[in-house]
């Protein structure tokens, strides 16, 4: 009698999904990042675990693997090390890549910035895409930390897929389901002592305020955040476009034209006025100072310029605004 065939195993579910996610979102990149070599951050936590080793099973042999060590913690350099032996087990290429944190903005920001600054070196092409581990919970604890600080849209709107050369496939991917692959691959994992330190805000959005809105809510909270966040992604992409029209319309010379600006919204004309001070050099703008801008155009009444970061102010003469050294006479 003739035995039956053997189907092959299917994969664990959690498996299936992240592989999924990662296929997904490389589909969806530009046709040179699609095709270059990649490399994943991997801390050693579930989250870049879980894509590391399904980035390999549906790209092998394109996957490379960083390993940042912040050097914040007793053992790091040796934990590194056997994070980046055991991707290498996997057959993917790892190098570890310390770095000194320091900086303004504290502890959390100065890692993030030389983390950040260590992965884009560490591109294997100068098109490769750098796949980052945020999940869908990240994502919902971004969109509080906005609503929290009264950062605008743009916080709220949270992290993006693709910004390149970052690309997160996983923030459709809720955490539980990276700590499942980890289980199912019988991948060690290795849980940062600080993602459990009260110190930091979003420890206490993720293990208190989040559980609590979930409570409230009847579950869903997470999930609804991060819906809102791609809301309003689309509305911020579109009211975008219609303020480089604006800025467009409005350029003359090393200035700007009132009266196209007048002509628009006065949330268009702040997102205009905001590329336009960002591509001049003008860093560390907050919503006060583009609602000061603003008033150069939407409630002009003869008032001064605006001081802006840097030692510059922004006048409007002659119908243009334009922007100044702090105490430079008027041109003419």
């Amino acid at each position: 009698m003739a035995r039956e065939p053997t189907r092959p195993a299917r994969p664990d579910p959690a498996v299936a999904d992240i592989r999924r996610a990662v296929r997904a979102a490389l589909a969806g990149l530009p046709p040179a990042p699609r095709t270059a070599p990649l490399l994943v951050a991997c801390s050693g936590g579930a989250d870049s675990l879980a894509l590391a080793v399904a980035a390999q099973a549906e790209f092998p042999g394109r996957v490379h693997a960083a390993v940042v060590d912040h050097g914040l913690q007793d053992g790091s350099a040796p934990r590194s090390a056997e994070v980046a032996a055991l991707l290498a087990g996997r057959g993917i290429a790892a190098t570890v890549h310390p770095v000194t944190v320091e900086g303004p903005g504290g502890l959390e920001a100065a890692a993030r910035r030389a983390r950040y600054a260590v992965l884009a070196a560490a591109r294997p092409h100068p098109d490769s895409p750098v796949l980052l581990g945020h999940t869908l919970d990240d994502q919902a604890e971004t969109v509080l930390l906005g609503l929290g600080r009264g950062s605008g849209p743009r916080s709220i709107a949270g992290m993006r897929s693709w910004d390149a050369p970052w690309l997160r496939p996983l923030l459709g991917v809720r955490r539980a389901v990276t700590r499942a692959v980890c289980r199912a691959c019988a991948l060690p994992v290795w849980d940062d002592p600080h993602n459990a330190d009260p110190r930091f805000t979003r420890v206490r959005l993720r293990r208190e305020v989040l559980p609590l809105l979930e409570d409230v809510l009847a579950g869903g909270v997470a999930e609804a955040l991060a819906r809102t966040a791609a809301q309003l992604r689309e509305d911020g992409d579109a009211l975008d476009g219609w303020a480089e029209e604006i800025l467009a319309a409005a350029r003359d010379g090393d200035g700007l034209r009132v009266a196209p600006l007048a002509a628009a919204p006065a949330a268009v004309r702040r997102r205009a006025l905001r590329g336009w001070l960002l591509a001049t050099g003008v860093n560390g703008l907050t919503d006060g100072h583009l609602r000061s801008a603003d008033d150069l155009v939407g409630r002009w009444r003869g008032q001064g310029g605006v001081a802006l970061p840097g030692g510059l102010d922004l006048v409007r003469q002659r119908g243009r605004l334009v922007l100044r050294r702090t105490g430079e006479p008027p041109a003419g």
